[in-house]
């Protein structure tokens, strides 16, 4: 059974002691018979370590002496863990107990799977439901504009997105990765790319996979709940840092993995929101400013890393483009990978 396969779980902690605890409560709660659990604190001030000393016992646990970033941290417990999957996973997530099981199953269907996600629907800071249940992500998509969202996001869930089907990439906040995959599109021995510091490095990571040949699978059997401070709509209310990573991420990601026929079939959509967004840090948002200049500072840095993606590019122009929509896009699952799922499911009663 596709039980038998070592999954590691890697967190990534900074200051997130209002969540830390329920969280990895419900990873250790998991049915997955084969885990193990590796921590990356990036130098919490806010009682996140004491916590994490409760869990020492059950958990790998190290303490960085400064906050390198989440890809960076993320790429430390991806070195040290020793699962042929890594899930990744964010402090504010809860897991339901079959989450695991339900990931392995379903990416276990096809070698060609690298990544599986699940149904995460929205949760309050304090762990509360919401008066009607709403969607968190089923998978991430870009736009023309190349904005990646998640799927499904801030909707009731209203019993849509219920078929396993593949998806473009998966959010990093809960993203199950083969191993084969991560040491097959690592670049400079990186998986996530730790000049994104914080954010879009999963939708990085998930543009790239897709290029090198590697799908994304998404099941909706796989559950959990997850707190998003970071949304389209509250721009204004979060850090200047943040947003000045959102700015240069968006540039980052497109220097290393847009091809020449998806820049010509989508120039107009692309430089339109270009010139929103310049607009936008010239006119009211100037802390963000500094992201054209580290990404100008940096340009043969991220030139060679996209020469390194290019020549190991598998897939073709009409299939990247395919995924290119204002609106969610999913490719169906065959009946064959589909029908070894529900073996897999009724051999586990």
């Amino acid at each position: 059974m596709a039980s038998k396969d070592s999954v590691s779980v890697t967190l990534v902690t900074y200051n997130s002691g209002r969540f830390i605890k329920r969280c990895l409560e419900s990873v250790l709660q998991q049915k997955y018979p084969n885990l193990e659990v590796v921590i990356v604190d990036n130098a919490s001030t806010d009682g996140t370590a004491d916590i994490l000393e409760q869990f020492a016992q059950s958990c790998r646990i190290y303490y960085n002496n400064a906050n390198v970033g989440f890809a960076a941290a993320h790429n430390q417990a991806i070195a040290v863990a020793q699962g042929e999957w890594i899930l990744t996973l964010n402090p504010d997530v809860l897991l339901l107990p079959d989450f695991i099981q339900e990931l392995v199953d379903s990416a276990s269907s096809d070698p060609k799977i690298g990544t599986a996600c699940g149904k995460l629907l929205s949760i309050r800071a304090n762990f509360d439901l919401h008066e009607k249940q709403l969607v968190d992500s089923t998978g991430i998509y870009f736009t023309p504009m190349l904005r990646h969202l998640d799927r499904g996001s801030l909707e009731v869930d209203n019993g849509h997105y219920l078929n396993v089907e593949y998806v473009f990439g998966a959010t990093a906040a809960a993203a199950l990765y083969r191993r084969k995959m991560i040491d097959d599109i690592s670049i400079q021995g990186e998986f996530f790319d730790p000049d994104f510091f914080m954010y879009r490095e999963d939708a990085d990571v998930a543009w790239r996979a897709q290029l090198m040949g590697w799908r994304c699978i998404y099941t909706p059997h796989a559950r959990g709940y997850h707190v998003r401070n970071v949304l389209p709509g509250n721009r204004r209310a979060l850090p200047p840092e943040i947003n000045m990573h959102s700015v240069k991420n968006r540039f980052l990601m497109r220097i290393k993995n847009i091809t020449p026929d998806l820049y010509r079939r989508n120039v107009v959509s692309i430089v339109w929101r270009d010139l929103v967004v310049l607009g936008a840090c010239m006119l009211h948002e100037h802390s963000s400013l500094k992201a054209f200049f580290y990404v100008a500072r940096n340009w043969k840095r991220f030139a060679e890393k996209r020469r390194e993606i290019m020549k190991r590019r598998r897939a073709k122009d009409d299939y990247i483009a395919s995924w290119f929509s204002y609106q969610p896009v999913s490719q169906p699952v065959l009946k064959s990978a589909a029908s070894a799922k529900s073996r897999v499911r009724a051999v586990r009663g």
